[in-house]
């Protein structure tokens, strides 16, 4: 759909279809160690879902999309959460350096981020497009979803 940008549509549908996109192109490199890392220091365990590389790599794109510039430091603070310890106060811990890096060099062989010269990361215009183009086939695909649950919503309604 023209016209149609990331703002525009539902952002875990979005992130979905990004990772699905990512996933079936086969181009990202995956390391060899996804099976067996945390996340994060204050996660107990690795990720459930064999397929979280993608979904990483997906969240980072959007992110960039919506803020460009951020870096590895920034990844990490986005990714962050509460460390529990025990009896004493939880405080805030920061994600993964190592994955938010491997993340973003595997999104810079696919053409689709580009280093900024004033520190950080940013989209490139390939990836841009890319991310414009995903999200007019979301918002394609939730139309005729949206249009029918709307009318089934609206004779409730009235009745």
């Amino acid at each position: 759909m023209p016209g149609v940008t990331v703002k525009d549509v539902n952002q875990q549908e979005f992130v979905r279809a990004l990772s699905a996109f990512l996933k079936k192109s086969g181009k990202l490199k995956v390391p060899d160690w996804v099976d067996i890392v945390k996340l994060a220091k204050h996660k107990e365990l690795a990720p459930s879902d064999e397929n979280w590389f993608y979904t990483r790599a997906a969240s980072t794109v959007r992110h960039l999309y919506l803020r460009g510039g951020a870096g590895v430091g920034s990844m990490t603070k986005i990714y962050g959460g509460r460390q529990r310890n025990g009896v004493c106060p939880a405080h805030f811990s920061v994600g993964s350096k190592n994955v938010a890096r491997k993340v973003l060099q595997a999104l810079e062989l696919l053409k689709m981020v580009e280093k900024n010269p004033n520190g950080g990361r940013r989209l490139t215009a390939q990836g841009t497009r890319d991310l414009d183009r995903i999200a007019g086939q979301v918002k394609s695909f939730s139309l005729p979803h949206q249009n029918s649950s709307s009318a089934t919503v609206g004779s409730n309604l009235s009745a």
